[in-house]
């Protein structure tokens, strides 16, 4: 069948690109939202703003979207030293001088997706592995002999690599961590429900891209071209009661400031239905990859922090997490521009902490390699105290 997407006719699948009927207790679910937004709007958006919006939302302490809007936009680029000092001061009153570092686990880079910008994607000819309960207790042991107590379990998306495997990974993981999050294909709520009943904290869906036209263009065959099925994992992770619900937008795919808008209305959606958990957000730019492609929309270092900083502006409760595809340099420089987590010693395939797994099994190219000690040194050098775990649920009355 065909439909129309941002006014041009598009072929889909309407099993997986069709919006899917709700049950009446999900009904409300984000992709009704965006089923009903239009990209050239939210685009002209942000084009429209001038600094007289972008003073308003500045002296404002509870930000609207449209104030987000403000802020990302062109106007505000002569008032980011102002926006980087109040994130910085709004970071420090609501975190205190604290960063909690993670790290990575790559469960396996096996997938049945097609995606164009991932090192993982089913016809790169790159050499698979998925991790035994063997291989998983050797990675557990690196990891946690660099003193790592949070951890990101990481996994391409296959039957092979599902719910049956979590099941028996989980709890040989869980015992040596005070945190587990997980960036793992989207699962119904149930079964993120008996994720959470066996040690899962946290969970990461990064919708890649809002726009439809664009999310069908890089995501070709495989379960993630359903483009709802996606958008609505936040919503069943909400449902399911998990901890904390991450989000984010891959920086590149698309017009970045109109992406960023949406993922806005997207963290407000959610907090208005699933109020009792946390909430993350996460800044990827696309990065060499095997297979990858070139950016559509770059985003400069200057308009990543001018990004940054309007979140934290927009939102001081907001985690936010900085990866190893940053690199060193801003790294360094960043952390004090509102950035609560990040990786550190990142290894971005199977089996790279125990065995340094050859770099052709990576999801993608990492940016800062510096050991975390090093890191851990960087970040007590600007007068932060370095954090490896930020919540138990024994206070939580879990």
């Amino acid at each position: 069948m065909s439909q129309k997407i941002d006014g041009q006719l598009i072929k889909t699948d309407r099993t997986k690109n069709h919006p899917l009927e709700q049950s009446p207790s999900v009904e409300s679910q984000f992709s009704r939202v965006v089923e009903h937004s239009d990209w050239h709007e939210v685009t002209r958006s942000h084009q429209e703003k001038t600094q007289q919006d972008v003073l308003k939302a500045l002296a404002k302490d509870k930000l609207t979207v449209d104030d987000f809007t403000a802020l990302i936009s062109p106007a505000a680029e002569p008032y980011l030293l102002d926006m980087v000092a109040k994130s910085e001061a709004l970071t420090k009153q609501r975190f205190g001088n604290t960063l909690s570092l993670f790290a990575p686990l790559y469960l396996s880079n096996t997938c049945a997706n097609e995606c164009t910008y991932c090192g993982f994607s089913m016809s790169n000819a790159i050499k698979r592995l998925t991790l035994d309960e063997a291989q998983i207790k050797k990675e557990v042991a690196a990891i946690k002999g660099k003193g790592f107590d949070h951890i990101l379990l990481v996994t391409g998306e296959t039957k092979r690599v599902s719910m049956p495997y979590f099941e028996r990974m989980l709890p040989l993981i869980k015992p040596s961590f005070s945190q587990l999050s997980m960036e793992v294909q989207p699962l119904e709520a149930d079964e993120y429900q008996r994720l959470k009943n066996i040690g899962l904290d946290a969970v990461l869906v990064y919708q890649e891209t809002y726009r439809r036209q664009t999310y069908l263009e890089h995501h070709l065959r495989g379960n993630k071209s359903n483009f709802n099925h996606r958008l609505d994992a936040p919503d069943r992770i909400g449902q399911a009661g998990l901890h904390k619900i991450g989000l984010g937008v891959l920086l590149g795919l698309e017009d970045w400031r109109t992406d960023s808008i949406m993922m806005a209305h997207h963290l407000r959606h959610l907090q208005k239905h699933y109020w009792r958990s946390r909430f993350s957000v996460a800044f990827p730019r696309i990065r060499p990859c095997e297979g990858g492609i070139q950016p559509k929309s770059v985003i400069s270092d200057r308009q990543l922090i001018q990004l940054i900083a309007a979140w934290r502006l927009f939102d001081r409760d907001l985690e936010m997490s900085l990866s190893t595809r940053e690199s060193a340099e801003f790294r360094h420089h960043a952390i004090r521009m509102g950035f609560t987590t990040m990786s550190a010693e990142s290894k971005t395939q199977p089996g790279g902490y125990a065995d340094d797994a050859e770099v052709a099994l990576e999801q993608f190219e990492i940016s800062d390699e510096r050991s975390v000690q090093e890191i851990a040194e960087m970040i007590r050098s600007q007068g932060k105290e370095v954090v490896w775990k930020d919540w138990d649920p024994s206070l939580s009355g879990l």
